[in-house]
């Protein structure tokens, strides 16, 4: 008898925890790009482990004219997170324990989602924990928003075939941009908003327009200035977009689309005029087509932060695929 009533009390606690499972699974993430939830004790916050968490996470974006941090961070103590589930898409959880652990659960209390536990004896366990693991989960982070941004972007989308023929690529560009200018090699197309507007540049160049055995930063400002010069310009006479001479571009060699490419982040200006503003630019070396395929994000919005606008015009370039030859 005392079996038969443990069975008809465990079962409905089986059932209930395969529902609680499957209903985690089918919780959406939700909330602002760029913003994580660090789950911490404000004890620990307000000292030296909220003070490396805060250098990692919220340390300014690299390319933007003014500073703005990588993450936005809301903290909530830990005893929030006992029943509560959280639909952040990245929520970091920080905790003394009794031993020093990192870990990454996929999807634990919503998809799609990383949390991130951190634990450690000592303050200093935690933070060494933090100083090792956090380039990792910036990535895994970043990656993540891309995706999320892709995910809104695609709801939406400019016909693509224009640019398919003229160079070669699917791209999934959003309704709201629309072409500005385009010529054999080279395509304009802009976003108005508020306060101002994004632009995203495609265009291609011979092979040769960048030379490994050259300074490749050099190159690749020159390529873009030359662009610059014949196609984009203020109002006025000799005021064409050229690079900000007084800081120089951030440049990273990175893999996109399965080839060799230069990341440059810097600002724009235009020559003998007062508008300006960030970029990102992606110099994509596709030697079976015999080109430097270069798409470009640009952003002037002087009232508005920027990260975010440029997190999209990002997040537009990476949807790209190059078709094969």
């Amino acid at each position: 008898m005392n079996r038969i009533h443990f069975l008809y009390l465990l079962v409905p606690f089986l059932f209930f925890s395969c529902i609680k499972k499957n209903d985690n699974l089918h919780r959406k993430t939700e909330g602002k790009i760029n913003t994580i939830s660090v789950i911490i004790d404000d004890q620990l916050w307000n000292g030296e482990i909220g003070d490396s968490i805060r250098n990692k996470f919220a340390s300014p974006v690299i390319g933007l004219p003014q500073e703005e941090p990588l993450f936005t961070i809301n903290q909530y103590p830990v005893k929030l997170l006992e029943g509560f589930m959280t639909d952040t898409r990245a929520i970091i959880v920080v905790k003394k324990a009794q031993q020093n652990k990192f870990e990454i659960k996929k999807n634990q209390y919503a998809s799609p989602q990383n949390v991130f536990h951190i634990s450690g004896k000592t303050g200093a366990d935690i933070i060494a924990c933090l100083e090792k693991n956090a380039p990792q989960m910036i990535q895994l982070i970043k990656q993540a928003e891309i995706a999320e941004s892709q995910r809104i972007n695609s709801q939406l989308l400019l016909n693509p075939q224009l640019i398919s023929n003229k160079f070669q690529i699917s791209i999934k560009i959003p309704s709201g941009y629309m072409y500005v200018l385009h010529k054999n090699n080279f395509m304009w197309l802009k976003k108005e908003i508020i306060g101002g507007n994004t632009s995203l540049l495609i265009y291609q160049v011979p092979l040769n327009s960048i030379k490994k055995n050259q300074n490749l930063i050099s190159n690749i400002i020159k390529m873009r200035d030359s662009i610059g010069n014949l196609y984009i310009s203020g109002t006025e006479p000799n005021t064409n977009m050229i690079t900000e001479e007084a800081y120089a571009p951030y440049l990273s060699k990175i893999t996109f689309d399965g080839k060799v490419a230069y990341e440059t982040k810097g600002t724009w200006e235009l020559k003998n005029d007062f508008m300006a503003g960030p970029f990102i630019n992606y110099a994509i070396i596709d030697k079976e087509s015999n080109r430097v395929l270069v798409l470009e994000g640009l952003c002037y919005a002087p009232s508005k932060e920027k990260r975010d606008l440029m997190h999209e015009l990002e997040s537009i370039i990476k949807s790209v695929e190059i078709e094969k030859r």
